[in-house]
This record gives C-alpha cells, structure tokens and sequence, in this order.
C-alpha cells in the first residue's frame, strides 16, 4: 500500500517509548553512542545521499541535497563530528538548508524522531487524550496522534459512541503531531455521510530510484454512525503538525469544520526509516498528499485558522460561537469525562512478552504471536537482544510497571544480574505489534 501505516508513526511511538539521544549498545542495552572515524562518516554521508537521490519524494531537490553533503564530507566539515548524534544534527541542518522539510532528518535508529519542538506528550490511549461532555450537548475530544488504523480505529469507535447524539463536535488537535494517513481518513469519515462514498485525498509515493509517481484515492468509507450535519470546531496550533495538519486540511477544504487557532507546523510530506548503519536511521519523504479540491497540500505555509485566534484562547472562542460560556481549559467546562485512556496492562500483554523473552533467548522468534511487520522488526533486532539477555541471565520475573504516553504496556524484567525496561504494544486480535528494544529502567 503506498501510504505505509507504522512507518509513519514509529518515529513518534519511539520518542514516548525510548530515552532521548540513547543507542544500542554491545550488550543490547541502550546506552551511550559510540565514536565515528572518517570510514564511517564517509559511509554514512553516502547513505544519506543515496537515500536522498533514490527515494526523495522531489527527485531535482533530492539530488541537490545529496550533492550538498557529499560537498561538505569533502571541504571536510563534518571532521570534528566523532559521535553519530552530532553528524545526524549536522547532516539535518545541511539536509534542510536545500530542501526546506520538516518531516527530514537524521538520528538515531531508535532514538526519537518527533515533530519539531513537540514537548512529553500527555497520557493517552493510542493518541486519545480524552473526550468530555461539555454544557448544551457539545461534545469534545482532543487527540495528539493519529495511530495505525488496526490499532486507532476500536479506541475511536469507543470515544466516540459516547459521544453520539452531540448538537456539535469539538476536535482539539492542537497538541497533534501527526500520524498515519488512513487513520485521519477514519475520523473525517465519521464527518461525512454515511450514505455516500467522498474523496478526501490523493497520495502520490515516488516509485525508488526513478521520476515516477503512484497515486492513491482516499475515500471515505463505514463508520459505526456519523456526525454528518452536525457542526464541527477544530482547534489547532503551531504545534498541529503533519496528519493533525492533514485532518484539519481536509475538513477546511470539505467545508465540513471551521478552523480555529493558529497557522500550524507546515509539514505535509511522509516518512520512512532508511537505515544508515552505525546505528543511524533517515526519515526521508518518500510520498506527499494532494487534495483533490484544492490540488495542492500544505507543506511549508501551514494550514490556515478560519478564526484566528491563539492557541490557549481556541476552546474560548469555540464555545462562544456555540453560544456557550467563554471558557479556555477543558477541565473547566467539562460536565463528564466520558473517556479516559487506559491505565491497565492490556490482557494478554505478559503472556506475549514472555513467549518474545524466550524466544530471544532460543534464538527463534515465534512469529504467529506477532505481525508480520512486528516480525520483520524483531528479527533484525534478535543478535542483540539475545547477546544482552545472555549477559543478564535466566529471566526471574515479569512486572507491569505502566501504560506510557502512546498506550504501549511498559514492562519492568528482573533477570539473574541486572534488570531492563521493554514497552509492547498489542493489536486487537493479541498480537505483538510493536516492542521497543531492551532499556535499562529509569528511576520511578
């Protein structure tokens, strides 16, 4: 499918899930990055233009990009960059001075890849923060994240069925650092008639190491019930980046919702992890989003407020259209918190975790207790899974420890000599479908 789900929204799961800056180290713990000589610059400079020329979602710029960091390598300014997270801010700042693109950049392999300027997210359950009935029959909800579907699509049914029957709708994405592509097709489904089949968006994905371009149709397509007819307020800000930017785009070219906060991020193209070695990762656009009445997207510029406003003041001035009082924080208008995310392990969470362990520590995964990208996933990271599971010793014993900000499982693993962190998520039918890397844990 070309518009690829958990590569576009690994980078944000993996900041919740992972210390900032850390890497994977001899023992298959995170830990402190290692030292670069100039073969590996050099290899990864190479990577990065090579990814840059066959895989850029705009080929002219890619080359243009490319040539500028292999010039740089050369004219030797990248020669006092010993550790990987120097070279990859470098190698970010080189990379945006020609192409201009937030969603571009250079880290770690699993290390955070957020939005830009995006601070600890709040508690959610796979990017729901809450939803609340407000005074007059209005109901609200605020997301930050747009999941993959298979795992978005059940908790926003479930939001939403409280909410069903609402004289108006509140969305507050003003905190939302994006996501996958289908997933905000789901929510603007939900606005739209349910007898009708509406295009919301095209995708258009070069094809590798060529000038050709796929395209994809968005439609929308069933929802439980819908809230067609009923008006719509989306709150954004200067923070709503990507898919939130998407989501609030697309209504405004629908004239299905009024728009009121602030211009957002500006960042509209889609990523994917390329791995550079040296335990480096690229997220490079490779795709970007057409929509079809306006033709264009909103990368660089923003998604323009119909009512602009600033962002702490969106809620105030939502309300007082509605003919409500003017109140700027949910917690103050809100007569009932109709959800909240979950704070329980999810069932079945440690009998996977326990089934992943042993099979780590056997050298063969069991792969019909995960996804199949979960799979492909742990596979790469097994040598050294198992190199630190054999430095730590038998596994003694498995403790919840809490749900972190993405709605992932985080798990504390006692072992003979040492103990590690690991954070799991599950999909609706029980399997695994995303694991972080063994962390040491951090103090409570």
């Amino acid at each position: 499918m070309a518009r690829r789900s958990m590569s576009v929204f690994l980078p944000l799961l993996l900041a919740a899930s992972m210390p900032a800056g850390a890497q994977p180290g001899p023992n298959g713990l995170m830990t402190e990055t290692p030292s670069l000589d100039a073969s590996a610059r050099r290899e990864i400079v190479a990577a990065v233009a090579q990814a840059m020329r066959e895989r850029y979602v705009f080929p002219d710029v890619g080359e243009l990009a490319a040539k500028k960091i292999t010039g740089a390598l050369d004219a030797g300014d990248y020669d006092a960059l010993f550790d990987p997270a120097s070279l990859a801010s470098r190698l970010t700042a080189d990379l945006a001075a020609v192409a201009h693109d937030k969603h571009l950049s250079i880290g770690g392999m699993d290390g955070p890849h957020g939005p830009p300027g995006a601070g600890p997210p709040p508690m959610t359950e796979v990017g729901i923060v809450r939803a609340d009935k407000l005074p007059g029959d209005v109901g609200y909800i605020e997301l930050i994240a747009f999941p993959p579907p298979e795992l978005f699509k059940p908790v926003l049914d479930r939001a939403l069925a409280v909410l069903k029957g609402s004289k108006a709708l509140i969305i507050d994405v003003r905190r939302n650092g994006g996501g996958t592509p289908q997933s905000v097709d789901y929510l603007v489904s939900y606005l739209l008639p349910s007898d009708q089949r509406i295009e919301i968006s095209n995708f258009l994905t070069r094809v590798p190491n060529s000038n050709t371009f796929t395209r994809q149709r968005a439609m929308s397509e069933p929802t439980p019930f819908s809230f067609a007819g009923v008006p719509v307020y989306v709150l954004i800000s200067k923070e709503t980046f990507s898919g939130g930017e998407g989501f609030a785009y697309d209504l405004q070219a629908l004239k299905r919702g009024t728009l009121i906060g602030e211009v957002t991020g500006g960042g509209a193209n889609a990523v994917d992890g390329v791995p550079l070695g040296h335990d480096l990762m690229g997220m490079i656009p490779f795709g970007r989003p057409e929509n079809p009445i306006t033709k264009t997207n909103w990368e660089g510029v923003g998604v323009q407020p119909d009512v602009a406003a600033a962002a702490d003041d969106a809620l105030k001035v939502a309300l007082q259209r509605l003919g409500q009082a003017p109140v700027a924080k949910i917690e103050a208008v809100s007569r009932d918190r109709v959800f909240t995310p979950r704070t329980t392990a999810q069932p079945g969470s440690e009998t996977a975790l326990r089934q992943l362990i042993t099979g780590y520590a056997e050298g063969k995964l069991d792969e019909t207790i995960m996804t199949s990208e979960a799979a492909a996933r742990l596979r790469q990271m097994l040598p050294q899974t198992r190199a630190a599971l054999a430095s730590l010793g038998a596994l003694k014993s498995v403790s919840f420890r809490e749900v972190d900000a993405f709605g992932a499982n985080r798990y504390e693993l006692s072992f003979e000599r040492g103990t590690a962190i690991v954070a799991l998520f599950l999909d609706p039918g029980g399997k695994i479908f995303f694991t972080s890397p063994l962390m040491p844990p951090a103090p409570r």
